[in-house]
């Protein structure tokens, strides 16, 4: 049976845009999820929400203890995994308000827990598979329906995940350019990878929200111009969202 986690933040808290909603504590071998699940239907299908950095957001990114999220999200049977992620773009024509669906990450992440198999079991090996870690399926989906509803997006791209609170340098914004990184966040890496590891389907919907620090005609980024462009484009990941789940088989 089809149940869809999704993982967000900031507009996707309120569990209005569910019905028959109920509220989840879900004990993880991790210990605590950053928040508890909303758990309930969307058009018909059965839909759980996290809230990647607390209700709130009062968690920051490298403490967000991602194994327990994704562990939870197994435990209560998701069977597909939609993320929400606010980034700043790498490129010229990846404009504010933008959407991207990645299809390749980075992971310059330094002081996360990244796997699930921190001890091997006798004879028992756990190396995943990594390749094409964003699933085609779901990616399809979310282009389907960014087309359908006429919103600006980019089919493909490769995200750099970075350890944050602190925005990029200079010269690390322009590192991960030359990297081939399309955008750059604090939040996909591990995220991403313990799904993969659990074997669930996984997509994100990357906004973009600035330009990082890279371009020198822009102003550096700020937390507060990344809310303002997020709050005012949200509706459009909702939107979004509302419409691919329905196509989730």
């Amino acid at each position: 049976m089809t149940k869809i986690a999704i993982i967000g933040g900031s507009g996707l808290e309120n569990p209005d845009i569910l019905k028959d909603p109920e509220t989840v504590y879900i004990d993880t071998p991790f210990g605590e999820t950053s928040s508890d699940l909303n758990i309930g239907r969307i058009n018909g299908k059965e839909v759980a929400i996290l809230s990647r950095h607390g209700k709130g957001h009062t968690i920051p990114p490298t403490q967000v203890n991602n194994r327990a999220n994704i562990w939870a999200i197994n435990k209560i049977g998701c069977t597909h995994i939609l993320a929400t992620t606010a980034c700043g773009s790498l490129r010229e024509h990846i404009g504010r308000g933008d959407l991207l669906f990645p299809d390749q990450f980075i992971d310059f992440t330094r002081h996360r827990g990244i796997t699930f198999f921190e001890v091997f079991e006798p004879g028992i090996m756990k190396h995943t598979p990594m390749a094409d870690p964003f699933n085609q399926e779901l990616r399809k989906n979310l282009i389907s329906s960014a087309e359908k509803l006429n919103l600006k997006y980019h089919s493909s791209g490769t995200i750099i995940t970075i350890e944050g609170p602190r925005f990029s340098s200079r010269a690390e914004s322009n590192m991960f350019r030359a990297w081939g990184a399309d955008v750059v966040n604090m939040s996909t890496a591990p995220e991403c990878i313990l799904a993969n590891e659990l074997g669930i389907p996984y997509a994100a919907i990357a906004m973009s929200t600035d330009f990082d620090c890279w371009k020198t005609d822009e102003v550096p980024v700020t937390w507060e111009e990344v809310l303002k462009v997020f709050n005012r484009n949200v509706n459009n990941v909702l939107s979004l969202l509302l419409d691919a789940i329905l196509k989730i088989e």
